[in-house]
């Protein structure tokens, strides 16, 4: 290597790759976002160390990804909607940006408002996620059937700042809005004012435009894969298919990835190279192996056009990019220089794409099989130990982003990656070429692609509904990931290591956590964050008792699917003993259908008459005995009407270190019959308030008479019902009980036992920079300061 190289390695090699690394994710893990200067100053440092020499480079590289992060974070955060923009009807003009996504009432498509003066401020520039409702299925004829990617519409939208749920297991879209760059979420208000300024244009309206040919030229059910496989359109995708995706672990490989990225790149070199073989005059001027990188990264760019330039096959485009360039510069890269490097690009062009869980399977994925395979090998023989070293390697990665593990997985993929990315994708590409040069012309090759897929399709469905394909894995605490990829990186090294066995016992804390559950006599609670709604998961030291599902919209949020079933994975649950509807109302019982597909139940319960199907009702009086926890319902009595919300299943929990009283939505008019009826059992330590804090529950003399040192709600966040009423707050703090709501608080998580009454908040517990709940804090009060003037004292 010579001294230029040395230089090179030094200043851009794993070490600086990997310190960069550090800085980048340590400032993301931050509770909060640090102050502007000290993020500049951070970055200047790190240029400052960076040039005083290789000693102390990494040590500035490190300083360099902190501060850049900071100052990236910063500025998407800061582009976020105000608070005061928010609940107003904004007319808006720009484009779509990327597919549309049709569902059975609404289309969700990305929105790029235009950057001129005649827009809204706040918005100028921004990139929105919107959602167009309707009463109409996606299929007939409509307004919102007429979105088409690249098409200029002006609108009427009502937009806030990116906002979701938080509850353990669930998916964070705050942090996937902030890594995306979106900066508000809303939806189409005064669908007939919408108008298309202008016909689709651009690369995301030819996709579209070519993804329509493949679903008319191939008549097959299989046509929805090829037009992932060819174009990055996973919009036909149902419910069912990625089940079975993910439980045999073929995701990575349904939609254009980076390794088919890879692929492709490879196929353009060697056509090039061996078109130079074929013209030797041509190699005098220019040498094969440059002209060959050219046409690998013209390729590759290429295919990640078709995606849409995704994330993934933008970084392996950068990647190959490296690997060209060093061609071009007749420099020998190695692959774990180029990876270096590219790690490097990824991060000073986007710190923030480490918040996707792609970020770090590929780049994981090339540094496994780059570190542990040798050069010298039987094909077959080298595949297999490929495919053995990616599955080892990413497991624990592919646990601790996504829950989850595939038994089946590295069968499937010993299958699937030869035969789909070297038949199936080539097939689906060279119909997208035939099709792009004559219109007709690439439909045999497209159906000949979906032949080829239905090949394979049958055998993995067949092994997804296995009872051992998918294995769901409790949340595991922060130490439990880095000590599975030492174990994983143990495991790997050359034969003759001594002690590997060992290294077994370091995955126990990711694949077999401590979830801290109840002892005899204890008892514990979470109330899920489901939005606007109810959903509790009571647990004893052997059973589990879900308390209401939560809400299922026609928009088609399902928090029974989206945040009930991820909670109760995460926490280890896998059945539940019971489960109380406490009435029928959507906002209680909507998620129930998901629960029980998705759970197997012992026994549902719900009020006599309640619109919803239960093996039993609820009736007061009625009881039973977990591990020392007593149950009683308090409410109904036997013949009590069925009255909607005046009829919830009311469910006392005592344990012999406290009590819990879970009321559904009744009034304080059943409020006080219970507190005449039966005063000893309304008295708790914790309360769950009645109707999410509505101002016709918590009856003073009721809130009195519980002695309540916690209240409980559970309600969505700036609701249109302005639930929990604040003078209904003010009367339970009034008798000295803590309030705590989920909108606020994320899953709130308590315990009665031998140390008392504990509990956790999981946007407190879990504090991130992006917390939507604590910036809009922020930016209410830098608002409100901003506005407020001195009163000026009158003569």
């Amino acid at each position: 290597m010579s001294q230029g190289d040395g230089i090179a390695a030094s200043s851009f090699g794993a070490t600086n790759a990997i310190a960069l690394l550090a800085g980048v994710g340590a400032c993301l893990l931050l509770p909060g976002l640090l102050p502007p200067p000290i993020l500049v100053i951070s970055v200047a440092l790190g240029l400052a160390w960076w040039w005083r020499g290789p000693r102390w480079r990494w040590l500035g590289s490190c300083l360099i990804g902190f501060g850049w992060a900071g100052v990236q974070a910063a500025l998407v955060l800061s582009a976020q909607l105000p608070p005061s923009w928010e609940k107003r009807d904004l007319i808006v003009e720009g484009r779509i940006d990327d597919l549309p996504q049709a569902e059975l009432r609404r289309t969700r498509f990305r929105f790029r408002v235009d950057d001129d003066a005649a827009q809204p401020e706040p918005l100028r520039g921004k990139s929105l996620q919107l959602s167009w409702y309707d009463d109409f299925d996606a299929k007939e004829p409509g307004p919102r059937t007429q979105l088409r990617a690249g098409a200029r519409w002006k609108m009427v939208v009502q937009v806030r700042a990116p906002r979701g749920l938080s509850n353990p297991g669930g998916f964070d879209s705050e942090r996937h809005a902030l890594s995306q760059r979106i900066a508000a979420t809303g939806y189409v208000r005064e669908a007939g004012r919408a108008r298309q300024r202008s016909k689709p244009e651009g690369i995301d309206a030819w996709r579209e435009g070519m993804s329509a040919r493949i679903q008319r030229a191939v008549p097959s059910a299989s046509s929805r894969y090829v037009r992932a496989l060819a174009l990055g359109d996973t919009r036909g995708l149902e419910d069912r298919d990625w089940e079975i995706l993910r439980a045999t672990g073929v995701t990575h490989l349904i939609a254009i990835s980076g390794f088919h990225v890879g692929l492709v790149a490879g196929f353009f070199a060697l056509c090039a190279a061996g078109l130079w073989r074929c013209v030797p005059l041509w190699a005098r001027r220019t040498p094969r192996p440059q002209i060959a990188g050219l046409a690998g990264l013209l390729g590759a760019f290429g295919y990640a056009a078709l995606a849409g330039f995704a994330l993934p096959t933008a970084r392996t485009v950068l990647m190959i990019a490296v690997v060209v360039l060093a061609r071009l510069s007749r420099r020998q890269a190695r692959i774990v220089d180029s990876l270096a490097l590219a790690v490097i690009v990824v991060l000073l062009f986007d710190p923030l794409s480490v918040l996707a869980a792609g970020f770090w399977l590929s780049f994981a994925g090339v540094a496994w099989l780059a570190w542990c395979l040798p050069q010298s090998q039987h094909w077959a023989k080298g595949f297999l130990s490929a495919q053995g070293a990616a599955t080892l390697g990413l497991l624990p990665l592919t646990v601790g982003l996504f829950g989850q593990a595939s038994a089946v997985g590295p069968l499937v993929n010993l299958v699937a990656i030869p035969w789909w990315s070297l038949v199936v994708v080539p097939l689906s590409l060279v119909g997208t070429a035939l099709e792009a040069m004559h219109a007709g012309a690439g439909g045999w090759a497209w159906r000949v692609a979906a032949w080829c897929f239905d090949l394979t399709w049958p055998l993995f469905t067949w092994l997804a509904e296995s009872r051992f394909s998918l294995w769901w894995l409790p949340e595991a605490a922060w130490y439990a990931l880095p000590l599975a990829l030492l174990g994983a990186f143990w495991l790997l090294l050359p034969r003759g290591v001594p002690g590997k066995w060992l290294a077994v016992l370091l995955w126990l804390p990711l694949l077999w956590p401590d979830m801290g559950s109840p002892k005899q006599g204890e008892v514990e609670l979470l109330v899920i964050d489901v939005g606007q709604g109810l959903s509790v998961l009571v647990r004893t030291a052997d059973h589990a008792l879900l308390y209401d599902t939560g809400p299922a919209v026609r928009d088609g949020f399902d928090a029974g699917e989206r945040a009930v079933v991820p909670a109760l994975r995460a926490l280890g649950v896998a059945q539940l003993d019971r489960v109380v509807l406490s009435h029928g109302d959507n906002d209680h019982a909507g998620g129930f259908a998901s629960v029980s597909a998705l759970l197997p139940i012992g026994e549902s319960l719900t009020p006599e008459g309640s619109p919803v199907p239960a093996d039993s009702p609820c009736v007061a009086g009625q009881s039973w005995r977990w591990e020392g926890v007593d149950f009683r319902f308090l409410h109904p009595t036997r013949h009590f009407p069925y009255l909607g919300n005046e009829a919830s299943c009311v469910l006392r929990i005592e344990s012999r270190h406290g009590a819990v009283l879970l009321t559904g939505d009744i009034g304080d008019v059943i409020e006080r019959e219970l507190l005449r009826r039966d005063p000893a059992g309304i008295r708790a330590d914790v309360v769950l308030a009645a109707h999410h804090g509505s101002g016709g529950s918590s009856d003073p003399d009721f809130v009195a008479a519980t002695g309540a040192r916690l209240a409980l709600v559970s309600a969505g966040f700036a609701n249109r019902f302005g639930h929990p009423k604040r003078e209904v707050v003010s009367r339970w703090q009034g008798h000295g009980t803590e309030v705590l709501n989920t909108a606020d608080s994320g899953a709130i998580r308590l315990w009665l036992g031998r140390q008392g009454l504990q509990v956790r908040e999981r946007r407190r517990d879990q504090a991130r920079l992006w917390d939507a709940v604590r910036l809009r804090e922020a930016a209410t009060l830098s608002y409100r300061l901003a506005n407020e003037r001195p009163r000026v004292p009158e003569d």
